[in-house]
This record gives structure tokens, C-alpha cells and sequence, in this order.
């Protein structure tokens, strides 16, 4: 992990008791905001964003990439949905901004961070609602704004001052509007065209008509998206029925002709939600997340894919060609033009190979190695376009395997050749006939490669690996010596598992470990020690040969020493670990060690992170990079942070990037059964391979990458569920809060949300999920003694569709040296999957199937489940679920075992929520209770104790294997609500009561005091639960309350679909509002809640909001009778 010297931070979560103090609390704030994408426009020297109510100002020039430069929160309660920049030069630009029925104007100049744009407001600088929606806004002449608004009006505004209506005209019969655009600069000239929800595009002049002048016909459903050309006469139209239509219009406002449609262009998979053009030809962006360029035939010249989500806004930068994408995942991405052909297939050539080739290597960008069938060896050089012989058929023989690998401190490259016949020759590209000559094993050898080991001179030193017969593997130490034979010394001999296909593919020794670890035909891992091999290499100063003169002096010495003498000195060492057929079947491809962890990939379609922990692999995570992509051939670690996978996505050659989500590369060849190579380098990118008995070589001079992340992509689809892990103090840095995010896109993501830059960087994105994410819960606290006490650790449940639990242990801590100061590692701990225990279940043909498309709708980690009242490892998770159960899984960490322990039917309907606490008397007893509600409105209250403590015995006893028990009657059930319960959140108060407060789908707030008591004699035998207070407040707000906490006992936080949250005061009379703060997340799903004190002791409230985006605002406590502090 990296360092940085982060301390996790004592925040409060609203779980905590709480003090009955009677401070007020100020009105909730904004402070940092991830929303969708919905405007986009070139300004200058630089790009502005519109997301939610903010305008984001990138810099994109300077010498360096381009940079987030500032940010400015301008429309009050809209989303920006129109930037339109003032035409002309000058110092300063002026930028129309609109959204709903509201409208702003800013002032971009140069002075901001970095050199870049600094954002002002000008007319006052408030944003003003005007009468109806702006549907699209255009500088007029006299620095005045046209604008087109809701109902078919044509306005001229002043738009300084207070802001003065001058002109205005409206049009009958145009029908409801879905987007605008205007042209000419005078209110004689301005002329209209709207798309409509019928599908027409229809045209007029302001200031000669009172219907439409002309329509242009065609679209089969609304038209979202135009754009004009006054310089052609071009017209765009962009609709929902996935095509894109171009128009002959000429001036737009002059004359009555119908409009030719010169083109239609289908190829979008979902509606077409933004359209520019460039030059005589239009671009566009649409719902599939794909920016395509079309051609003058209508079709697709060239696609540009990356965002997560749909795409909403798209500019086009006329100086440069340069295109700036934004969508529903909150990401912007810049698009650099491409010179070549658009659409055309990468140039592939055949080089003729004298021999049919069957092994192909690049050494460099220049060369090409290739092996023939009858053994003989040729190199291909590529600046001169001619063929070069290396090694006579004759010195390898039939069958022979190719390996080679470059000296970092010369311009050498040492090769490896080794026939069917067992024998090796190891030479100097630039001597071929100065080799080393030996003969390994009496059979062939089926596995060859080089790997480089700590302790060697990476100058002139490097390993090589051989399996032969038996699956035995050598492992010989090569030394460079110019003008001679290379040194060539046996290290060790190590026993692979049996298996059918029985040697190794790839390996990689472990930086000051003594370690080697090897992948298998068989997809198994394999850890070797490598230090007694190293100890008895050290006591003898034997070569193969048997003495320390070179093996081989010159090409005329006809010695061929073999290892079979020298083998007797070493035994064959087995594995200390095996992680038999990880990658299936097919095979590892790469082991590749970086920071400290391992990554290995296969021909399954993953690559998978490991750590070594007491001499024995371990799995972290697995990761499928892309859909599609089913064989992965190496990992390719980027200086900037990228990640490249390589592989084959059918019977293509695919680089995918991890940072910008597209394949650089795709090059057809026919898939990646056959021999290949790939080489990157400053110069070039090339890409050779076997087919039709020949060599065929990609080479591409290297390019800039077309795509640069200008904001990073957090969900493709609305944010389901948030909770906050915890913050980090970072030298030099200020407050980190992390959070975990899980979306209806199938994905959890872990990231960072920053007050200062007010925007969100991801960690780390999970994608064990089949369906929907729908819940989240966190186990706090350490699990791994390996991982040490800094930083934040926790268990992560995240589970949602499929009725599927998967739950990871996540390490957070700082580390100065990334973008967001903090490094997170994420271990898969274990899953669950409702079917799957089904199918396991003994005599199922008597029982009804579990439905496989059961949904969790919450989760609740059971608290302080290993006491001495229950001294167990297991940990306990309380599950609501679409198929009206309430059940119970337990969690053993060290076996990585989830298990269902308990389950009840009793609310016979769907259940909403669950929400653990525990109760704990005076002398120590505690009370493990449950909170359930469901979609009639009824709160149920359970005392899980029994059932908790019966598990724990019963999976002792079984070895982590039980039938689930039940969890009995509850104790008692509230009609809280007349329909469902979207909201749930308790919290216990000085005196030892429980506060539970819930939302519901009616607009309803309902809150409980309970008290907890132990009934003595046997008619009241057990846990007793008392109602002592109900509060109901009726229509608190306008829709579904989907959020609700309790900050203290007299004080309560509420959010709902109608994007209020509102702060109540809570009294035994009722629920009086405080103060009501508009928050941009559309169609809430969540909220969480934290106490922050800080340094000057003033009280804080912090919430997160998700849906539509994510947002996080704060509130901060009077400094009359603050509260105490509470224990966590």
C-alpha cells in the first residue's frame, strides 16, 4: 500500500447515541456535487460543463493536458441544459447559461488555477427565473440574448441590469416543444426551428409569422436534439427513434420550401439525445453511450465509445475538430481528431515468410523473429523490408519453441531455441553462432520463457524457465558475455502438479522474497521457493559443463554438456503453494508482479489480484476488464497509472484501456489461437501474427490517445445506495471522506468525494454483479492482521438482483503520491446466491423453488455479535427480501463462508428495510433486535438473540454448514404507514429508549419511542418491547420520503423524491419543519448521515444523497449546548 502517513478520523455515524441537547442546526449546504453531464461548450482556450446546477471550466491549454481549472454553482434550483458562448474575440467571453426557467450569464476569463479560466458571474449576478422554459438562448446583436421558450415564443432579452423583456412574438400550431435552435443576430432576421414531440421539425421567422412557416417530416418519434449551419444551409435533427436526419434549409428564416432531406443515418442503439456538425456532415451522441462520426452515405465512419451511461451533451470545437462527450456518469472526455481514413481497417501485411512459420516474436518495434516448422530461425527486418537467416533448421530441429528478451544496459537481445529433441541453444541475437549448447531432458521440451530475478544485473543477467517430461522445470541462470557464448548455470529443478497438460507458461520471481511463481497449461498458480536453490548455487561454483570455462567458446566447438549429469545435485523441489485450475482449463497466459501484489491473467476472460501470505497464494479480487473480452493474454502496467489489458475479443487483437474504458487497439487476425506478438513502444505500435501459412505485421507510427478523461466516470445508470466508509487525514491534504456507491448498473464503487474540488475520483470498481446493486452494509473494524492499523478497514455487503450477497474487506489509506491521496484494496471475502443454495439443499424435489429473481431491498450487519456472552468469529447480516422474507446469513472471514443461518415469512408481503440494534442493561446482558418493514406499512420488531446464539452452536458444530432456523414471532408490529416503508433509521437516546423513524411512499414521517425491558415472571417471560410515544406527521412531503435519519433525539433529517430535505424539530406534539433546503439529485434512492467536530469544537452535520448523481451537504449545530460526545 502506499504510504502518506493517513490517520482515519473520529467522525460520528448517526447510529451513535446522541445527547438531548436543544442546539439548533443551520440550514443544510451544498458542498459537493456529482450529476449528470448535460451541456457542453468551447469557449476559447477552454471547455465548459454544465452538471446539475454547476458550470465546470476545463483548460485545454498551457502545454499540458487538459485540466479541471474551476467550478461554479449558477442556476439555483434547475440543471443546466444550454451553454451558448458570445461570439467574437476579446479578453473575456461572455456564456449564456439556461436550464428550465432559468437563466444566467457568465464571464469567462483567464487568471484561474493553473493559468486557466476563472468563472464570474455578470447582470448581477444572480441566475433569474424568467416566465416559461428556456429551450435554447443566442447572442443577438447590441449584446442582447434570443431566446426560445416554452409554448413556440420568440423573446429578445436585456439580459443586464434587472434583466428587461424588449420584443416578443409567438407561434400557433408548433405543438409541445422538445428543443430549439435559433438563427440570426437581428429580430427582422431571427428565425426559430423546434423539434416536437410528433417527430416534425418546424420552422419560422419571429417577426413575420404566426404559424409555422415550413415542416420537415420524417422522424418517427420526438426530435431531441438540432443543429445549424447558417454557412451551408445545413440543418441536423437528432430523435428518440435512433436516426439522425440532414436538411437543405438554406437561410432558415427565408422562403416557404418544404426542406430536402439529404441523409438518414441509423445506427445508434438507443435514442439520439445530442447532434453537431462538422463541415457538411453531422456528429452525434446518443443513449447507447456512443459518439459516432457518419459518413456522406449515412453511415458510420468512425464510433468513439467510453462513457459508462448515456451520452447527453456533445460540443465540437471548430479549430482542432476536437469533440468533448458528457453523459449520465457524470464523465467528460475529450476526442482528439484522427488523420487517417475514418472507418478503415488498420494496414496489415504479409511478409512472405521463406519457411512456414510456426512461432512469431517482435524484439522491437524493427524486428521480427520467426520460427519455422522444420526448426529453422529468421529474422524480418522492418525499416529495410528484407529477411535475414539466424539459425539453420538443422541446429533445433521439428517441434522447436522460440523465447527471446532484451538486456536492459545493451542493445542485445538474449534467445532461447529448444527443439523436440530436449536440446537448448541460448545465443546473442547479434551472434547467433556464438550459442550455448545443451541438452535439458530426453524428451521434448514443451514450455520455454525468460524471466528476470531480483539479485541479476537486469544488464547482462536474466532466468530462464524450461518444462520438459514429467513436468519437471528448470530454472538456469543466462549471463550476457560479449563476443562470447552466454554463461549458462543450472538454479533449480521444480515438480509441477500432474495434470494431462503438464508444463509451465509464464512465470515471474518475487522481489526479495526468494520466490517463483508459475502458471500452467492447466490454468493452475504455483508458488516455489527459490532460496535453498539459491544456497546450493551459491556453495559450488559448477556450470552445466561441469566447470566454470564458458560452455560453448565459438561456433566450431561441438560440446553439447547436458543437465541430465548435473541433475543429481539438486532435487526436485514441489510447490508450496497451488492454486490448482484457477483459470480453467485453458491455461495462465502472464504472472506479472506489481507493487508488492500479483496479477495473473487467462484464457477465462479475467485476470485476478493476489497477495502471498505466510508462503501461501491468496485470491484478492478478480476482475473482468470488459464484456466480450473472453481471452486476456497479458497485463500492461502504464508509467501514468493505466492499466492496458491485451487479448482477443472474438477474432480480434484488442488493447484495452482500464482508465478510459475503449480498446486503443483492434486489429482482426483471426483470434488468439494462433502465434503472436505485440510490442509498444514511443515509436510505434506493432502487432505480429500467423495466418494463412504466412507472418502478417500491424505497424502504426505511435499517437497521442484520441481520448482524454477530463472527468472521471462514476455510474453508467442511477446510484441505488450510498454509504460513507469513513474519512483520512493526509498530510497536506485536507479532510478525505471515502464512500461506496452501488448502481443499477451492476457495479459497487469505492471513492473519494472532495469538499474542496467538489467532485468525486474512484478507488476501486467492483463487478461481481449479475443484476442491479440495491443495498449496502459495512462491518467496521480491522479483519487482517497483515494489512496493519492505519487507514480505514472494514466488511463491505453489497447485494441487490438475483437474490446474490457479495462481500469484500476494504483497506483505505493515504497515499500522497495518486490524485486522490488515497490507495484502496479490496479483497473478495465471499458470496451468496439464493439458487445455488437451493440446488445444494438434500431432498429440494419436496420443496417449493426459491424464485432466483428475489431481490434484496436492505441489508443490516447485526452489532456486537463476538462478546463473552458469544464468543464467536461469525459475523451476522440481516437481509430483507423481495420474496417477503426477513432472513439471516452469517459470515465467517477466515473460511470465506456465507451462510444462510435464519429466515421468517412473517410479513407475508415485500420487505423494505431491516435495521439491527442492540440493548445492552446495566449488568452487561445484551439483546440482539431487529427492525423489519414492508410494503403495507407495518414495522415489526424481533428479538434475534436465540436464533443467533443457536447458529453460532449449530455452524460450530457442522463446520460452517446448517439448515436456516427460524426467527420465531416477533415481539411486536406497528402499522406505521398506509403503504410502503422506503425509509428506516434507529437510534437510541441518553436514557437507554430507541427513536425509530420512517418514510413512506405516501409522503409520511412516522416516529416511535421504544423502551426495551425483561420480563421476569413466566407470563412475560423474554425480551418485552413498549411503545411509549408516536409521532406522525401526514404529507411531510410531496412524494416518497426515501431518506430519514435521526440527528438527535429532538432533531430529525428527511429527504424525498421532490428533492427537499428538510431538517424537523421533534416534541411529543409533533413534528414542526425547521428548514427546507433543495438538493440536485433527481429521483432520490438514499441518504447517510455523519457528525463531524471540528478543531475549533464546532458541531457539523454531513449527509450524502444519491440517485440522478450524488451530492453531499453539510449543516453546521449552534454553539448553545453543543452535544457530547458519543461513543461509536
Amino acid at each position: 500500500m502506499g504510504g502518506g502517513g493517513a490517520v482515519a478520523r473520529g467522525t460520528r455515524p448517526m447510529s451513535a447515541r446522541g445527547s438531548g441537547g436543544g442546539a439548533g442546526v443551520a440550514k443544510m449546504e451544498s458542498v459537493a456535487l456529482v450529476a449528470p453531464v448535460t451541456a457542453l461548450e468551447f469557449v476559447g482556450d477552454a471547455l465548459l460543463a454544465g452538471t446539475g446546477p454547476e458550470v465546470v471550466a476545463f483548460r485545454l491549454s498551457g502545454g499540458g493536458p487538459a485540466a479541471a481549472a474551476g467550478r461554479r454553482s449558477v442556476l439555483r434550483e434547475a440543471t443546466v441544459q444550454g451553454l451558448r458562448a458570445e461570439p467574437g474575440p476579446g479578453p473575456a467571453a461572455r456564456v449564456a447559461v439556461f436550464g428550465g426557467r432559468w437563466l444566467a450569464v457568465l464571464a469567462v476569463r483567464r487568471g484561474g488555477a493553473g493559468g486557466g479560466p476563472l468563472l464570474a458571474a455578470c447582470g448581477g449576478g444572480a441566475a433569474r427565473e424568467l416566465r416559461a422554459r428556456v429551450w435554447e438562448a443566442r447572442w443577438a446583436a447590441g449584446r442582447r440574448l434570443a431566446l426560445a421558450l416554452g409554448g413556440g415564443t420568440v423573446a429578445l432579452y436585456e439580459w443586464w441590469g434587472g434583466g428587461r423583456w424588449l420584443r416578443q412574438a409567438s407561434c400557433g400550431g408548433a405543438g409541445a416543444l422538445r428543443c430549439a435552435v435559433l438563427a440570426g443576430v437581428s429580430w427582422g432576421r431571427l428565425a426559430l426551428a423546434a423539434g416536437t414531440a410528433t417527430g416534425d421539425v418546424v420552422v419560422w421567422r419571429a417577426a413575420a409569422a404566426k404559424a409555422p412557416q415550413r415542416q420537415l417530416r420524417g422522424h418517427q418519434g420526438a426530435v431531441l436534439a438540432l443543429c445549424y449551419a447558417a454557412s451551408r444551409g445545413l440543418l441536423a435533427s437528432a430523435s428518440e427513434d435512433r436516426s439522425v436526419r440532414l436538411w437543405a434549409v438554406g437561410e432558415l428564416g427565408g422562403g416557404d420550401g418544404a426542406g430536402a432531406c439529404l441523409l438518414v443515418c441509423y445506427g445508434h442503439g438507443g435514442r439520439v439525445a445530442a447532434v453537431v456538425l462538422r463541415g457538411p456532415l453531422p456528429v452525434s451522441a446518443g443513449e447507447d453511450g456512443a459518439c459516432l462520426e457518419w459518413g456522406g452515405g449515412g453511415g458510420v465512419r468512425r464510433a468513439r465509445r467510453g462513457h459508462r451511461g448515456a451520452l447527453r451533451a456533445l460540443a465540437l470545437r471548430p479549430a482542432g475538430g476536437r469533440v468533448a462527450t458528457g453523459g449520465d456518469d457524470g464523465g467528460v472526455r475529450l476526442w482528439q481528431p484522427r488523420r487517417e481514413a475514418a472507418g478503415a481497417v488498420p494496414a496489415v501485411a504479409a511478409l512472405g515468410s521463406r519457411e512456414r512459420p510456426r512461432a512469431v516474436l517482435l524484439v522491437g518495434p524493427r524486428r521480427v523473429l520467426v520460427l519455422g516448422e522444420a526448426g529453422g530461425l529468421a529474422a524480418f527486418e522492418v525499416a529495410q523490408g528484407r529477411w535475414t537467416p539466424v539459425l539453420h533448421p538443422a541446429a533445433s530441429g521439428p517441434r522447436a519453441l522460440l523465447a527471446a528478451t532484451a538486456l536492459d544496459g545493451w542493445d542485445e537481445t538474449l534467445c532461447a531455441v529448444a527443439g523436440g529433441d530436449g536440446r537448448l541453444l541460448v545465443f546473442a541475437l547479434s551472434r547467433p553462432g556464438t550459442a550455448a549448447k545443451l541438452t535439458l531432458f530426453e524428451g521434448a521440451v514443451h514450455g520455454l520463457s525468460w524471466a528476470p530475478r531480483p539479485g541479476l544485473s537486469p544488464d547482462t543477467a536474466v532466468a530462464l524457465l524450461a518444462s520438459g517430461p514429467g513436468g519437471e522445470m528448470l530454472w538456469l541462470d543466462v549471463t550476457h558475455r560479449p563476443g562470447q557464448a552466454p554463461w549458462v548455470q543450472l538454479m533449480g529443478r521444480y515438480l509441477l502438479p500432474p495434470c494431462k497438460q503438464r508444463w509451465h507458461t509464464c512465470a515471474a520471481f518475487l522481489p526479495q522474497k526468494g520466490l517463483l511463481v508459475c502458471g500452467d497449461r492447466r490454468g493452475s498458480l504455483l508458488l516455489f521457493s527459490c532460496s535453498s536453490s539459491l544456497e546450493r548455487a551459491a556453495e559450488s561454483t559448477s556450470i552445466v559443463n561441469g566447470g566454470t570455462d564458458p560452455v560453448v567458446e565459438d561456433s566450431s566447438n561441438e560440446l553439447e554438456p547436458s543437465c541430465l549429469l548435473h541433475k543429481g545435485a539438486l532435487p526436485l523441489e514441489s510447490p508450496l503453494s497451488v492454486l490448482f485450475g484457477l483459470h480453467g482449463k485453458t491455461g495462465v497466459t502472464s504472472v506479472t508482479i506489481h507493487r508488492g501484489y500479483i496479477y495473473s491473467t487467462g484464457r477465462d476472460g479475467v485476470y485476478r489480484q493476489l497477495r502471498l501470505r505466510d508462503q501461501q497464494l491468496e485470491v484478492l479480487q478478480k476482475h473482468r476488464p470488459c464484456k466480450g473480452l473472453q481471452w486476456i493474454e497479458e497485463l500492461h502496467f502504464t508509467s501514468d497509472g493505466d492499466l492496458l489489458v491485451l487479448g482477443f475479443h472474438a477474432d480480434n487483437f484488442v488493447v484495452w484501456s482500464s482508465r478510459t474504458g475503449e480498446n486503443i487497439h483492434c486489429i482482426p487476425c483471426g483470434g488468439g489461437h494462433r502465434s503472436w506478438s505485440y510490442c509498444s513502444s514511443p515509436l510505434a505500435e506493432v502487432f505480429a501474427f500467423i495466418k494463412s501459412g504466412d507472418v502478417m505485421l500491424y505497424h502504426r507510427e505511435a499517437k497521442p490517445r484520441e481520448q482524454q478523461v477530463l472527468l472521471p466516470s462514476l455510474h453508467g445508470r442511477e446510484i441505488t445506495c450510498v454509504r460513507r466508509l469513513g474519512a483520512l487525514e493526509v498530510p497536506g491534504r485536507a479532510t478525505i471522506n471515502v464512500f461506496v456507491t452501488g448502481s443499477e448498473d451492476t457495479t459497487t464503487c469505492v471513492l473519494v468525494l472532495s469538499e474542496n474540488s467538489r467532485a468525486a475520483v474512484p478507488l476501486a470498481r467492483l463487478s461481481d454483479h449479475i443484476s442491479s446493486v440495491r443495498t449496502l452494509a459495512f462491518a467496521m473494524g480491522p479483519g487482517d492482521e497483515s494489512f496493519g492499523d492505519e487507514g480505514l478497514s472494514a466488511l463491505l455487503f453489497s447485494a441487490g438482483g438475483r437474490a446474490q450477497i457479495e462481500c469484500y474487506r476494504l483497506l483505505c489509506t493515504g497515499d500522497t503520491a495518486t490524485e486522490s491521496a488515497v490507495a484502496c484494496q479490496v479483497i473478495h471475502v465471499a458470496s451468496h446466491r439464493l439458487d445455488k443454495h437451493w440446488e445444494q439443499k438434500k431432498n429440494r424435489h419436496k420443496l417449493v423453488k426459491m424464485d432466483p429473481e428475489t431481490r434484496y431491498m436492505s441489508l443490516s450487519v447485526v452489532p456486537g455479535t463476538s462478546t463473552k456472552q458469544l464468543p464467536t468469529p461469525w459475523k451476522f447480516l440481516a437481509a430483507a427480501c423481495s420474496d417477503a422474507s426477513v432472513r439471516i446469513f452469517g459470515l465467517l472471514e477466515a473460511a470465506r463462508k456465507l451462510v444462510l443461518v435464519a429466515e421468517s415469512f412473517h410479513h407475508q408481503r415485500c420487505v423494505l428495510k431491516v435495521e439491527a440494534f442492540l440493548h445492552t442493561w446495566a449488568g452487561g446482558e445484551r439483546r440482539h433486535l431487529l427492525c423489519s418493514a414492508a410494503t403495507d406499512g407495518s414495522i415489526a420488531f424481533w428479538d434475534i438473540t436465540g436464533p443467533i446464539m443457536d447458529a453460532a452452536d449449530a455452524l460450530h458444530q457442522a463446520e460452517g454448514e446448517m439448515q436456516p432456523l427460524g426467527l420465531g414471532a416477533p415481539l411486536v408490529t406497528i402499522m406505521a404507514h398506509s403503504c410502503g416503508v422506503n425509509s428506516l433509521h434507529i437510534r437510541e437516546t441518553p436514557e437507554g429508549q430507541y427513536l425509530v423513524a420512517s418514510g413512506s411512499d405516501d409522503g409520511s414521517i412516522h416516529v416511535c419511542l421504544l423502551e426495551v425491558s425483561l420480563g421476569r415472571d413466566e407470563a412475560m417471560a423474554g425480551t418485552c418491547l413498549q411503545v411509549l410515544e408516536r409521532v406522525s406527521r401526514p404529507c411531510a412531503h410531496a412524494a416518497h420520503v426515501t431518506g430519514i435519519r435521526v440527528l438527535r433525539p429532538d432533531l430529525l433529517l428527511s429527504a424525498s423524491v421532490d428533492q427537499r430535505l428538510t431538517l424537523w424539530k421533534r416534541s411529543p406534539s409533533g413534528l414542526v419543519p425547521l428548514s427546507t433546503t433543495f438538493f440536485h439529485v433527481p429521483d432520490l434512492a438514499e441518504l447517510d448521515c455523519w457528525e463531524v467536530v471540528d478543531a475549533g469544537g464546532e458541531l457539523r452535520y454531513y449527509c450524502v444523497l444519491c440517485g440522478q448523481g450524488l451530492e453531499m451537504l453539510c449543516g453546521t449545530a449552534s454553539s448553545e449546548s453543543p452535544p457530547q460526545e458519543a461513543p461509536l
